[in-house]
């Protein structure tokens, strides 16, 4: 992949046990055919879009099409940054970071999932606190911002783990019914406060044009 014409192709943040990077091709695949077999329990429905119902086949093309899309509509006035997940070399999920008006606003959203035999091993909180040092330490962020539904209990653990704070409720409709989510907000002050593991990020210099940095 050649980096001097998307240099986000050389950016990597690396936590303790992980390594969060764009996907090249072979890998992309590999990571959509991960979301197929699945990344919860039968039952649920943590997230707002509908993107894990159906077969394994239509939630490993909406992985791609999704992967595809943020590359494709990347600009400074909103970007998509969609991480891989890696144990070993081998994607077990995606992180993702996203922003509109970053330069002026300074504020980001999260995103991730693992594979389902990936979870209750802490690599969803390793993930997120490693594109949350990205955010704050790196991009220059003053705060980050997540919607989560009340019965999303592990993406709700997650949060209180890295320091998230009430910020309001917000509505949403879901199977034809309203469902309220907690809107939570980490600060750059309360994130700087925390005791956390150091994270290593690698080839930024070449991407912060693209950031508007």
């Amino acid at each position: 992949m050649d980096v001097d014409l998307w240099p986000l192709f050389g950016l990597s943040v690396g936590t303790g046990r992980l390594e969060l990077r764009l996907p090249r091709e072979a890998e992309v695949m590999e990571l959509a055919r991960l979301a197929g077999e699945g990344v919860h329990r039968d039952g649920e429905r943590p997230f707002l879009t509908p993107w894990t119902e159906g077969s394994a086949e239509e939630r490993a093309r909406r992985v791609l099409q999704g992967h595809w899309g943020d590359l494709a509509s990347w600009s400074v006035e909103s970007w998509s940054l969609g991480l891989g997940v890696f144990l070993g070399g081998a994607v077990i999920g995606s992180v993702g970071l996203r922003a509109r008006d970053f330069p002026v606003v300074r504020e980001v959203k999260t995103s991730s999932w693992l594979g389902v035999e990936h979870h209750g091993r802490g690599y969803g909180t390793e993930a997120r606190a490693g594109v949350l040092a990205l955010a704050f330490e790196h991009l220059g962020a003053s705060a980050a911002l997540s919607e989560v539904f009340r019965d999303n209990h592990a993406s709700q653990a997650v949060s209180r783990k890295l320091g998230y704070e009430r910020d309001g409720i917000s509505v949403d409709a879901r199977d034809g019914e309203a469902l309220l989510s907690d809107r939570l907000r980490l600060t750059r002050e309360k994130w700087v406060a925390l005791a956390r593991p150091p994270v290593v990020v690698d080839g930024l210099g070449g991407c912060l044009a693209m950031f508007g940095l």
